[in-house]
């Protein structure tokens, strides 16, 4: 693993200052199963992770030699690498950073968070769509008290392909057993519609980042620039979250790689799944 490089004083500082965030932004959260968070990251430290992240998504891209034409609708979607923090120590320091694990908490309104898994998402120039999905289908938790960052490097206009959101999808317990597919976008557009759930699609401005729950709805558009959509994401759980019986292949997939030491009903305490913020040692 690469060494760790030093963080400059303020990069560093800003990963374990608290954000301030509002009750608004916490109740709407709540209501509408995602937040987007308006100067959360500075672009100096969205700068120096850029680089470091950037290169060990492209050192591990398994579509390298696999032109877009020739990949299915998943493929074509973005360039994914999962926990990057164990590649490299400089990323490990943006994944456990303090900032983020605590808003985390106190969106979903628990009293700590513990890592689930980061994942880069780099949907290249001309990349296409993401079908509708929900993130909880693949992850064998107990508890709806989890959440995916989603932190772009960079501003993302509405033709680089930023996220969209079913507005309070995550009550609607709509598609939760389908996995990412053109069926999902099938199924899941359909219901949308026959459901009337408001989309929220709108443009990322730099620095800006969203917070959504595990059960919400959510697709992203293709990429229409010359530049890849540059995303890292970490994945959020509450701290006292337990692995629940596996009901699929998806679920028994993620028990495995991502903690694998857990026994059914036991709380995830696998070291791959530390407490990254808690209030119990909030300074």
């Amino acid at each position: 693993m690469p060494a760790t490089t030093k963080l400059p004083a303020a990069v560093e500082a800003e990963l374990a200052a608290p954000y301030a965030l509002t009750d608004g932004q916490r109740q709407r959260f709540r209501d509408d199963g995602f937040v987007k968070l308006p100067g959360f990251y500075t672009a100096e430290t969205l700068a120096f992770f850029d680089d470091v992240v950037t290169t060990r998504t492209l050192e591990h891209n398994k579509y390298r030699d696999v032109p877009l034409e020739q990949r299915n609708t998943y493929g074509k979607a973005f360039i994914q690498v999962g926990n990057l923090w164990e590649l490299d120590e400089t990323v490990k320091q943006l994944t456990f950073n303090r900032r983020a694990a605590r808003a985390a908490a106190e969106l979903m309104g628990v009293a700590g968070t513990r890592l689930w898994h980061d994942q880069s998402l780099y949907k290249e120039a001309g990349g296409g769509f993401t079908p509708w999905h929900v993130d909880q289908f693949y992850w064998p938790m107990d508890t709806t008290n989890c959440c995916t960052m989603w932190m772009p490097f960079t501003a993302v206009p509405l033709e680089h392909g930023p996220l969209c959101f079913g507005k309070g999808s995550h009550r609607r317990h709509i598609a939760r057993d389908i996995a990412i597919s053109d069926e999902s976008e099938k199924i899941i557009d359909q219901a949308v519609k026959s459901n009337r759930v408001e989309e929220v699609f709108e443009p990322y401005a730099l620095g800006e980042v969203s917070f959504h729950y595990g059960w919400t709805l959510h697709r992203a558009g293709p990429n229409k620039l010359d530049d890849p959509r540059r995303v890292f994401t970490v994945i959020y759980m509450a701290q006292d979250t337990r692995l629940l019986e596996p009901q699929h292949d998806n679920h028994r997939a993620d028990w495995e790689r991502w903690t694998p030491s857990t026994k059914v009903g036991e709380v995830m305490n696998d070291p791959l799944n530390p407490v990254l913020w808690s209030q119990d040692t909030a300074e």
